[in-house]
């Protein structure tokens, strides 16, 4: 596979800087989605693919009209046919922005979110402010097999294809390993995550599977760019009539991630929080 090129080049990030003491939409630090797409073989405006990603921002504050703080948890949903991706330390400091900021009303906040966010992401974002106890946010499990138990020897930590086979028996099944982690492009930092592969086709070999996820340990890309990658990988090797793949990240950094991609018609079980995010 051809090296990814280097979309950080010139990015503010990964450093050490203080928290803004003031709103800055400009914050916000845009990644094309393309260039890291291309070694994948996905051209521009040729998606084989729908999805989002959605996030949690567990860290969001803002001053009423009176100066008092008010906290929430917001809910993002970013398309995956935006041009740009945004890094995720500035969205954070984005957020933090907010913090001694008055507004008056939370749908002044909502709105200005929505507005941010989509000139950085080129698309449009929806939003949405949870109260910090909503029932929503309660943790659950992911539907389907888990395939962690299975008794097998792994001989590399790098992600290849060469590990997913499938039988000529066409099934319709979920499966499921908390197994994922891969590591940020920015700072280097584990991330741990969960990820959950609904198809129909082929029969996957499971020992296989389990042994390509975690061959994602060393990898080094963004969550978005992983699940992507797992993607396609399935939909070359193994060529199911439908495909979805959603990764369920722990949270770092008051964020988590949770990026999904299908063929167009499925979509996956949601809202859906796991007890680690």
């Amino acid at each position: 596979m051809a090296e990814r090129p280097d979309t950080l080049e010139h990015a503010p990030l990964g450093r050490d800087s203080a928290y803004p003491e003031q709103y800055d939409a400009g914050l916000l630090y845009p990644i094309p989605r393309a260039a890291n797409r291309a070694p994948l073989g996905i051209e521009e405006g040729k998606l084989p693919f729908v999805g989002e990603d959605e996030w949690h921002a567990f860290e969001v504050s803002w001053l009423n009209g009176r100066g008092k703080p008010i906290v929430a948890v917001a809910r993002f949903r970013l398309p995956a046919d935006s041009p740009n991706l945004i890094e995720s330390k500035s969205w954070k400091l984005y957020l933090n922005s907010l913090n001694q900021t008055r507004f008056a009303s939370q749908e002044e906040v909502q709105s200005t979110l929505i507005s941010d966010l989509a000139a950085a992401a080129g698309a449009s974002v929806g939003v949405e402010l949870l109260a910090v106890d909503d029932s929503e946010l309660a943790p659950q499990r992911l539907p389907g097999e888990c395939l962690d138990n299975l008794d097998i020897e792994i001989s590399g930590y790098t992600p290849s294809a060469e590990h997913l086979v499938a039988s000529e028996e066409v099934v319709e099944e979920t499966l499921y390993s908390h197994l994922l982690k891969s590591n940020c492009p920015v700072t280097g930092q584990p991330d741990w995550g969960s990820v959950m592969i609904r198809y129909k086709g082929p029969k996957i070999d499971r020992e296989g599977l389990l042994h390509y996820l975690i061959g994602y340990r060393q990898h080094q890309d963004f969550h978005e760019h992983c699940v992507e990658h797992i993607f396609t990988d399935l939909m070359e090797k193994i060529k199911p009539d439908e495909l979805l793949v959603l990764a369920r990240y722990v949270r770092r950094g008051g964020l988590d991630i949770s990026p999904w991609r299908a063929t167009p018609g499925l979509t996956p079980p949601s809202p859906l929080r796991l007890a680690r995010q």
